[in-house]
């Protein structure tokens, strides 16, 4: 360990959030123009809010629980819980968490598994559950594989839900649950055209990701635009975003994909450069159409959830629940 790490100027490890000094070291433009895109998200308003005239669908959303069950959960219609239920992945320990999750009020339970869940990728099974064995599901929805379901709430209100874990690569085989190598990603073309709420365990690559998340899921994400998507896995990107999969995100993500090559690389003309200029265009006329021509009512956006309860590597479950009406 570094002396800059010692004195927390720089971050340990990938999976702690970056420092200021890493930022800047790293690339100070796409530091500003992160700080940039996202007050231009809060100024946008609310990307959406639930229909009028019908009962709206409330989701509460957690993920990486890793054992513990000390969390308050809000009430709601659908409770999703996006993976790493554990910590080791054993079929005991998977049991115990569904058996809390199944005891919970919420009408519908839905829940996929995350890289510490091991017991679910045969592949990856601890040896004292190679033998048979099987998941009690009192009631929660596991979806697995290829998962979609569609649900009914009152009012006769739908949500077609698809759920997959699967993370990119981070250890060795066998360590980890559903790793893929990032050039190999198994994401295109997977995910329903029609879904209205996705859930992984990873996060798509540039939003609350730490820098961990995967391009072949944003670009998915890009194909089939979900009103939510739920993830969880980088514990420290923890929180909500919207997205309006439009000119200013796009920008943003080009910009984020460019950059990352040193502070010194930011001081030539490039295209990042020309990224940064579109962002603020396109993010300032976004502001100016919704409350100029359009006023106080909804965008026509969506969200997407690093629903980690995880507070960092702490081993303790502080960040709160998050509650979405639909």
């Amino acid at each position: 360990m570094g002396l800059l790490t010692l004195l927390r100027l720089r971050r340990p490890n990938q999976w702690e959030p970056p420092t200021l000094l890493d930022s800047l070291l790293v690339s100070p433009l796409a530091w500003a123009c992160t700080i940039i895109y996202h007050i231009l998200l809060l100024l946008r308003g609310r990307p959406f809010l639930p229909p009028p005239n019908r009962p709206s669908i409330r989701v509460v959303c957690l993920s990486d629980t890793h054992d513990l069950t000390n969390v308050k959960v809000p009430d709601g219609d659908l409770l999703i819980h996006a993976g790493d239920m554990t910590n080791v992945g054993t079929l005991e320990g998977i049991q115990r968490q569904v058996d809390w999750l199944g005891g919970l009020p919420h009408g519908e339970k839905v829940v996929v598994a995350g890289n510490h869940d091991l017991w679910f990728d045969g592949r990856s099974r601890l040896n004292e559950d190679k033998g048979p064995g099987r998941v009690e599901w009192r009631g929660v929805r596991y979806l697995g594989g290829d998962g979609a379901v569609t649900l009914e709430f009152k009012g006769g209100r739908r949500l077609n839900v698809y759920g997959v874990g699967g993370v990119p690569r981070i250890g060795p085989d066998g360590e980890h649950a559903f790793q893929y190598d990032r050039d190999k990603h198994p994401w295109k073309g997977r995910i329903p055209d029609e879904t209205d709420v996705l859930i992984t365990h990873t996060p798509p690559r540039f939003h609350r990701d730490l820098g961990l998340g995967c391009d072949g899921l944003l670009e998915e994400v890009w194909r089939v635009k979900p009103k939510l998507h739920v993830f969880g896995h980088a514990h420290w990107g923890h929180g909500k975003e919207a997205v309006y999969f439009d000119e200013c995100q796009k920008a943003y993500e080009s910009l984020m994909a460019r950059t990352g090559k040193g502070f010194i690389w930011d001081m030539f003309p490039s295209r990042a450069w020309l990224d940064a200029v579109r962002v603020i265009w396109y993010g300032v006329n976004s502001i100016v159409w919704k409350w100029v021509m359009l006023g106080p009512v909804p965008n026509d956006g969506a969200l997407m959830v690093n629903a980690s309860v995880m507070y960092g590597n702490t081993g303790k479950l502080r960040n709160p629940v998050t509650v979405i009406d639909l």
